[in-house]
């Protein structure tokens, strides 16, 4: 089987017959009407891209990873701010956590002290009065001079529900007896140490000066007199410590007695009927 080669053919020489017909051929071509361009209205409209989700890809070296130099203060501003929020936040949940243990610890020594200790508030009772210069000779005299009564009491203080719980009475407190809104006398509460079970009788002096009644109230207070039930309220403010053992002892709150006490007469030594004391310690409030 024999293969046949095909060798290229030289180009024609100028002015050659073929050359001239390329020519023409070339020009013919050239000079044909051109095509159609498309209608201007699809030709200012532009093609809207397909549908979808794209990502744009940004090579690493054209990222910025350092802030421009007129940028960098600020943008150092504002990347510290979390950090110290941070700081902020973490200190105030460290301090609300102590706070709250704190509080814990307190109150479960609080408990486990009223637990070992029961500790009672005291009660106190009237148990002689002795009354001067508060005799009334007669109303029309008495309302216009003033009375400077002097009354001597003894007070019983028992503190026999506290079996290990002793009480101190510091100085500073006061005694003062009244009739009818009207303050007659007052005194100072003798300071003193109470062992627990123990009932202390203390005297208590009080003194008054420049007392005015009104004349109804004079008036009632002879006809009280002539009945022999005088009706006097008895109120003490005493500044005390509590004491469980030897070594613990609380701070200083103010006890806070109110008694009734009716007397039959208004010299001398008189006997006092109590009706009734009430004790008031809002600090500690298991003693209620």
């Amino acid at each position: 089987m024999s293969s046949d080669r095909v060798h290229p053919m030289p180009p024609p020489p100028p002015g050659h017959p073929a050359d001239h017909h390329h020519a023409d051929a070339s020009t013919t071509t050239t000079e044909t009407t051109p095509l159609q361009q498309p209608h201007p209205s699809f030709a200012a409209r532009p093609l809207s891209p397909p549908p979808g989700t794209y990502i744009v890809q940004v090579p690493k070296d054209q990222v910025l990873r350092v802030p421009p130099p007129d940028r960098a203060r600020r943008y150092k501003q504002l990347s510290s701010r979390p950090a110290r929020r941070r700081m902020l936040r973490r200190a105030c949940c460290c301090a609300c956590a102590a706070l709250l243990l704190v509080l814990l610890l307190a109150a479960a020594f609080a408990g486990a002290v009223y637990l070992a200790y029961r500790p009672r508030a005291p009660t106190f009772f009237v148990a002689a009065l002795s009354i001067h210069g508060l005799l009334l000779a007669n109303t029309t005299t008495t309302t216009t001079s003033p009375l400077s009564p002097a009354l001597d009491a003894a007070v019983r203080a028992d503190n026999g529900r506290n079996r290990k719980v002793g009480i101190d009475y510091r100085g500073g407190g006061e005694v003062a007896v009244s009739y009818s809104g009207v303050r007659l006398a007052a005194g100072p509460w003798p300071a003193f140490r109470q062992p627990p079970r123990n009932v202390t009788v203390l005297a208590v002096a009080m003194r008054g000066q420049g007392v005015r009644l009104t004349d109804g109230q004079a008036r009632q207070l002879a006809a009280e007199r002539d009945a022999g039930d005088v009706p006097l309220a008895v109120e003490a403010r005493v500044p005390v410590r509590l004491r469980f053992g030897a070594v613990l002892r609380t701070w200083t709150v103010d006890v806070k007695a109110s008694c009734d006490v009716a007397v039959n007469r208004l010299d001398g030594d008189a006997v006092a009927v109590n009706r009734g004391c009430r004790v008031k310690v809002r600090p500690l409030w298991w003693w209620w």
